[in-house]
Order: C-alpha cells, then sequence, then structure tokens
C-alpha cells in the first residue's frame, strides 16, 4: 500500500461517543466494539439491571467474516501522494465509528443493538 500524506485545514466535530475514535494521523490497529440494548417504554419505567446481554441470542452469536477471494487488478499511478481538504465538518460519531485522517493498516469495527419495545395492551 503506497502512503500519502493527508492535509486537513480544519475539522468541526460536535460529539463523539460510544466507542467511537477521531483519530489524526497513521494507524496499524484500529479496533471498536460497542454493544447496546434500546428499550422502548409507552410509559417512562426502569427497573433497575434488568436485562443482560447474555440473554440475547445477536450478542452471543459468532462474527462470520467471509474472507475475500475476489481478484482485483488495478493501477496507481500518485503523481502527488497528498489527499487534502479544506474543512471537514461532523455533527456526530457514534457507536463503533470512526473518522480517520491518516492511512490504516488494520481496521475491525463491530456494533450489536438490540431494540425492544413494551407497549402497553388495548385491553
Amino acid at each position: 500500500m503506497s502512503k500519502r500524506t493527508s492535509s486537513v485545514d480544519r475539522i468541526n466535530v460536535t460529539s463523539v461517543t460510544t466507542a467511537s475514535t477521531v483519530e489524526i494521523g497513521d494507524s496499524s490497529q484500529i479496533q471498536a466494539f460497542s454493544r447496546a440494548l434500546a428499550v422502548q417504554r409507552e410509559h417512562e419505567i426502569f427497573y433497575g439491571n434488568e436485562m443482560d446481554f447474555s440473554q440475547f441470542d445477536i450478542f452471543n452469536e459468532p462474527l462470520i467474516l467471509e474472507p475475500i477471494t475476489d481478484e482485483i487488478a488495478f493501477e496507481t499511478i500518485a503523481l502527488n501522494p497528498i489527499i487534502r481538504v479544506n474543512q471537514i465538518k461532523i455533527i456526530g460519531i457514534s457507536t463503533s465509528s470512526l473518522l480517520h485522517i491518516g492511512n490504516s493498516r488494520n481496521i475491525s469495527m463491530e456494533s450489536r443493538i438490540k431494540h425492544i419495545r413494551h407497549l402497553r395492551d388495548n385491553d
């Protein structure tokens, strides 16, 4: 992988949350992991420690990444190996997301969210 220099004049990020990263500079390894239970109820009731991630299959299933076997033929000519950007404006980076300015070797990111709705019976 040919190296390039990234030049950004201005970055404005309002919010970075939940296993997310703003990385400026080259990285060898980036890994982010997030899991969440999102419970929606018709009434605002919270019972405390009422749920556990292990109760839900989505958090226990292995992540299967199929290997990429496609052959790709390409030729690159880097006449000017500088990526120049005037301004980056981002409102929010959340849930295992990444703003990375620079070169990367390996990036692995995973986010698992279980949405649950507790609705009243209409009896």
